[in-house]
């Protein structure tokens, strides 16, 4: 759904990996239970009940639809493009302890669900011009809606 970049350990932690794998003695790795399965499913619920006014969920499909006419993209945007976007903006609402999504909870995820989802141009890419350039150019373009509307809820 998102791509994110994590770069690279420095090198002491990059060496206490291994020393860790090697100590292990052993391919497999202890995991530590974080969430149990009815815990994982109310998450996910909890998601699902996030409201997401029509602005906002027109805004998403502008910000998808606005890659498949840019200059620079051969190939934009689906509406899994603009349908990330909606379900990545819910998820951070409800981290930022909203039940509703904001229009900058979609600008925030804009770039981890878009930019993998576009193909740039052979000569947008040959002048070093990066698929996440691209989304912040359309995010900073295409106009924000003014109100998520939640008194109308």
């Amino acid at each position: 759904m998102v791509r994110l970049a994590v770069g690279y350990p420095d090198r002491d932690a990059e060496a206490d990996v291994l020393a860790r794998r090697l100590a292990r003695r052993r391919e497999e790795a202890p995991v530590r239970t974080v969430v149990d399965a009815a815990t994982l499913l109310a998450m996910q619920a909890g998601v699902e009940a996030v409201h997401v006014d029509p602005d906002v969920v027109g805004y998403c499909v502008d910000l998808a639809a606005a890659t498949r006419s840019h200059d620079s993209v051969e190939v934009g945007a689906s509406p899994r493009g603009s349908q990330a976007l909606v379900l990545v903006a819910r998820a951070l609402a409800v981290l930022s302890g909203r039940n509703f999504v904001a229009p900058e909870d979609v600008k925030t995820v804009a770039v981890a669900a878009l930019a993998h989802r576009i193909t740039l141009t052979p000569a947008t890419w040959a002048a070093g011009v990066a698929a996440e350039d691209v989304v912040r150019e359309v995010t900073a373009r295409v106009p924000t809606p003014a109100t998520t509307r939640e008194d109308r809820r």
